[in-house]
């Protein structure tokens, strides 16, 4: 079948197990992007939250089409990944603080160009590696690679949806997407090629980093949600303080 400018498929095994391949590959790289996606837009008011999502998982899906002409060269430069590891680990970090029980009701909701923009930025900086992995199963085929790109969105917008709700009914499940966007953001550090080269690093130190950085990313977040908290108290009872009249003691 002649599809133009996408090229000519054919519905042979080796296409269909391409197809195959590429379906797999999104269900199972869908899920850190999600937990990006749901994480982002929980403090949205729930009017807006499906905007957010809708929004924020179609502007990277095309810009993952951009980035996969230069996917393979991006992964080639030294410390590309490691700083989108440090990103990574920043926005965990971020969104843990924001969405953490007990913290999200203190906050004034961001607005949704906000939560677009952070899930945009997270997804770019974790997407190089699975636009690859599509990239690699299509074998060239231009069909196969935007099939790819296109049903990643689907699959994207239901995981985010249902861990959304899931967020609202069980908070503790921010916790765990902390902790997997802290695994990731090791991942992409020590991955990193520069690192690679110079620490040749064996299996048991890229679990041992993923470890450190998976705790790291929850620990740094109670250090700043109880800093958030002391730093709250101060000023309120500095407003009472400065609010209260003198009271003078008569005889």
């Amino acid at each position: 079948m002649d599809l133009g400018i996408l090229g000519e498929i054919h519905f042979t095994w080796d296409f269909l197990l391409s197809l195959l391949s590429i379906v797999l590959i999104d269900l199972i790289l869908a899920g850190d992007n999600a937990v990006v996606i749901a994480m982002a837009v929980r403090s949205l008011p729930r009017k807006q939250r499906q905007k957010g999502i809708i929004f924020g998982a179609g502007a990277a899906v095309i810009l993952r089409v951009v980035l996969t002409f230069f996917a393979a060269q991006l992964l080639q430069i030294q410390f590309i990944k490691f700083v989108g590891g440090a990103v990574i680990l920043w926005i965990a970090v971020k969104l843990f603080v924001e969405g953490a029980p007990g913290e999200e009701a203190q906050k004034e909701a961001k607005t949704l160009w906000q939560a677009v923009g952070v899930i945009v930025v997270a997804d770019i900086t974790m997407s190089t590696d699975n636009v690859l992995a599509v990239a690699g199963a299509s074998h060239g085929n231009l069909f196969l690679l935007l099939f790819g790109l296109g049903l990643s969105i689907p699959f994207v917008v239901f995981t985010s949806n249902l861990l959304s709700l899931l967020m609202d009914k069980f908070p503790l499940i921010i916790y765990l997407g902390a902790a997997i966007l802290g695994r990731v953001g090791g991942e992409m550090m020590i991955t990193d090629p520069f690192i690679q080269r110079q620490l040749h690093p064996t299996k048991v130190m890229q679990y041992g980093v993923e470890a450190f950085f998976t705790i790291g990313v929850l620990a740094a977040g109670k250090i700043w949600i109880v800093w958030q908290r002391s730093r709250e108290d101060k000023q309120a009872e500095a407003t009472s303080s400065s609010g209260s009249p003198n009271l003078s003691k008569k005889d």
